[in-house]
């Protein structure tokens, strides 16, 4: 039966020592954070047209995880959905839906005219700053709700 014990004894230490190193390494702060999310007032672009406006954020994440953004909801009676500009050749671009983006940790998701954004549409009728509240949407984390003001171009004029 000793045999058995010692057989039975080996696995157990081994767990125990797992565990206690776990244990002191997640004392330490090792383990590291969840994404910690900020977003500063974003810009939205007043329409030219009836078709479609765009909107853009900068998120930091100072967390130790990606944070995953997987949709957004616009101001009421209008659609918000993350789009990219995608080139298709020949210096032309093309608009596509995005099911996710990322915002790694320690770092930054910048949306851009040229990149990633939010298109909304029917685009609401809006003069320089007017402001629309959106909500960013996460895989694993709360909805974030931000502002965006109303600009006539992406420098804020």
């Amino acid at each position: 039966m000793k045999p058995l014990r010692a057989a039975a004894a080996v696995p157990l230490l081994v767990c125990l020592a797992t565990l206690g190193a776990l244990t002191a390494w997640t004392a330490t702060g090792n383990a590291g954070t969840p994404a910690r999310l900020t977003v500063a007032e974003g810009r939205v672009l007043i329409p030219y047209g009836t078709e479609s406006t765009a909107a853009f954020f900068t998120l930091r994440n100072t967390g130790t995880a990606d944070a995953t953004l997987t949709g957004v909801t616009g101001p009421p009676g209008h659609r918000a959905m993350l789009s990219r500009t995608a080139d298709i050749g020949r210096n032309a671009r093309r608009m596509e839906m995005v099911r996710a983006a990322t915002v790694p940790a320690g770092g930054t998701l910048r949306m851009t005219a040229t990149g990633l954004d939010i298109m909304v549409t029917p685009p609401p009728r809006l003069t320089p700053g007017d402001r629309l509240t959106f909500t960013l949407h996460f895989r694993d984390g709360p909805p974030l709700t931000v502002r965006a003001r109303a600009t006539a171009t992406l420098g804020g004029g």
